[in-house]
């Protein structure tokens, strides 16, 4: 529609919510869409207010994939041009936790934003397809999410036959965390906000990168690296506080600070 914002940005409760806002385009990742995305996850990581970053859809659909009429990676007026590898890398390096709420359909490079989210929580009756080899193409720059993500075993299927898939399978195939109803799925979204809350909230940037970190290297130098991380975190500030909370039986300062 014209003059309508391609997203939404608002901070609740400790989250930034990123609403993709074409709903008569089933929310394609156009150009404009993916270089506010971008901005809207550097202003999040920016805000100390912010926990975390939930990424969901308006309207009937999370995420249709690319717009053929203005693909990501395109210029946009007085701003950079953000490819859509650069907003995938920007998810998985956001030192905040990502979640993706998926409200509905989810299509080829709309997987993507799934499978590089930290935590996918989906409607069960949304429907995924990789459905690129349909139209003669291949989801290329999202295998780099989503075979690590799915394995090689389901992502070879699905990649070759564009099947669909709903919300159910999407969790059995490792691509979402948790499948709810519909009508349930902002406040399942809301329950994995207030649990990424109650940690500390450099513990949980920290884990976030240690989980990435450990997948990437040796046991061997898993071993090696890990002990000073562990002994870096008991000795933080934050480690210091959220031990002598437990001992004290009372509740860390960031969890008062949350509630006020």
């Amino acid at each position: 529609m014209p003059g309508q914002e391609a997203t939404i940005y608002e901070v609740q409760a400790g989250a930034a919510w990123i609403t993709l806002n074409r709903p008569e385009a089933r929310n394609a990742l156009s150009a404009v869409l993916v270089n506010e995305v971008f901005a809207h996850l550097a202003a999040a990581n920016s805000d100390d207010k912010v926990r975390c970053i939930v990424i969901t859809g308006s309207g009937s659909a999370f995420c249709s994939g690319a717009d053929l009429k203005s693909p990501p990676g395109e210029l946009v007026a007085g701003q950079q041009a953000i490819t859509y590898p650069d907003l995938l890398n920007a998810i998985l390096e956001s030192p905040k936790p990502v979640i993706t709420a998926v409200n509905g359909p989810a299509f080829a490079g709309g997987i993507g934003l799934v499978a590089a989210a930290d935590i996918a929580i989906t409607s069960s009756e949304a429907i995924y397809s990789f459905s690129e080899v349909r139209i003669g193409v291949i989801p290329a720059v999202i295998a780099v999410v989503c075979v690590p993500k799915m394995g090689r075993h389901h992502t070879m299927k699905l990649f070759l036959t564009g099947e669909r898939f709903n919300g159910e399978n999407a969790v059995k195939m490792q691509l979402a965390h948790r499948a709810v109803p519909e009508s349930e799925l902002m406040q399942a979204v809301r329950e994995e906000i207030d649990m990424i809350n109650l940690g500390g909230p450099l513990a949980v940037q920290e884990a976030k990168k240690l989980v990435r970190r450990v997948d990437e290297i040796s046991i061997a130098q898993g071993f090696e690296e890990t002990p000073a991380w562990s002994k870096r975190l008991f000795e933080s500030e934050e480690g210091t506080e959220g031990m002598a909370a437990f001992r004290e039986k009372r509740k860390p300062n960031w969890m008062k600070e949350n509630a006020s």
